[in-house]
């Protein structure tokens, strides 16, 4: 426009019509302004919705953001061209990028409806499946799947497979029986046919949340396990109460134990007591019976030294003397007319000792 616009400027003005010639060169300008601006606004309608996608096309320099590798397309085919994090080139118009994510993404799936095995119908409102794309399989995801392979593998596959569940199983079963198990079946179920048919998909985790029911049958589901919690409290008391009795029973046992074992030692020790003292007094006689022993033994030897020094004295000059000083201490006085008559001469007396002496001898060599 602006170049028709400087050519206008430059060609000569024609002179002005005529004030009767009526307007022929003023309505082809109009027609010609009419049809320029609805081009414009269909232009507009067509060009801005892909304005993006052109200005995309039309670059040369583009960049791939971390965690994301760069895929390629040139005339609508794939490229086996993978691109890392950083700024690349490509050809304008030609060539069409798109980043692919290769670190751990979670991928929403909400509003599941599904009917269980009774026919009840249940709604999942949100499921959370945390995967990831393995950057040596983007080529081959991308080329079998497209762009957009998660709604294969991930969100039509989650609706498939918890339908498949709900349809096997009770509203019982779901609702509580093996809703702690839901999430690791889904994942192993969609890992199993990514694992057969998309290897490069690797499903990490499932979160699914609880499924939302009939709000009688909820009702229902509520007062049973109002119910249940009130028999788990009953059990719970009386286990309680089984394990305080058990405790004091313990207590009372270890009470028992403890002063049969303060008894027990009591009574070891009265035994060594008693038993020392028998050990002592065990001494002590037998010290008193070597000491008796040993003044009985004293005493013997004594007497029979005595004996054996007695029979040296026994002589009958030394029976004479000792006849005589027993004469002299018993000296008496006697008045009268008549004197007891009393043998006292010494020589009478002297030849009968002699003679008991002799036969003493006598009689101990012939024994």
């Amino acid at each position: 426009m602006d170049a028709q616009q400087q050519q206008r400027e430059a060609s000569p003005r024609p002179p002005p019509p005529a004030a009767s010639g009526g307007g022929g060169g003023g309505g082809d300008f109009t027609a010609i302004f009419t049809v320029l601006l609805s081009f414009l606004a269909i232009a507009s309608m067509v060009i801005l919705p892909t304005v993006s996608t052109l200005r995309q096309s039309l670059a040369i320099l583009h960049q791939v953001p971390e965690g994301h590798v760069g895929v390629y397309w040139r005339g609508g085919a794939l490229l086996n061209t993978i691109t890392d994090p950083g700024f690349h080139l490509k050809m304008p118009l030609l060539t069409h990028f798109e980043p692919i994510q290769v670190t751990l993404q979670t991928d929403l799936v909400r509003d599941i409806p599904c009917g269980t095995k009774g026919g009840v119908m249940i709604n999942f409102e949100k499921i959370e499946v945390v995967n990831r794309l393995h950057k040596d399989y983007v080529y081959e995801t991308l080329r079998d799947y497209g762009v957009q392979y998660d709604n294969t593998w991930i969100y039509d596959k989650i609706h498939h497979e918890i339908n498949q569940f709900c349809s096997a199983h009770s509203l019982q079963q779901v609702y509580i029986d093996m809703f702690d198990q839901i999430d690791d079946k889904m994942k192993d179920a969609l890992q199993a046919d990514c694992t057969r048919y998309a290897p490069g998909i690797e499903v990490l985790s499932v979160r699914v949340t609880k499924p939302t029911i009939p709000d009688s049958i909820r009702r229902n589901f509520e007062q049973m396990e109002e119910e249940r919690t009130k028999v788990l409290i009953a059990v719970e008391r009386q286990r309680v109460s089984e394990k305080e009795a058990e405790t004091l029973k313990k207590i009372a046992i270890s009470e028992a134990e403890k002063h049969a074992h303060v008894s027990k030692i009591q009574m070891e020790q009265k035994l060594m007591e008693k038993d020392s003292s028998r050990k002592q007094e065990e001494i002590s006689n037998t010290m008193y019976l070597a000491r008796e022993k040993s003044l009985a033994d004293a005493y013997f030897y004594r007497t029979m030294k005595e004996a054996e020094a007695n029979k040296l004295k026994l002589t009958p000059q030394y029976l004479e003397l000792k006849f005589i000083e027993a004469i002299a201490n018993n000296s008496k006085i006697f008045f009268g007319n008549k004197v007891p008559n009393m043998v006292l001469d010494q020589r009478l007396l002297g030849n009968f000792l002699q003679d008991v002496v002799v036969s003493k001898g006598n009689m101990e060599n012939s024994s």
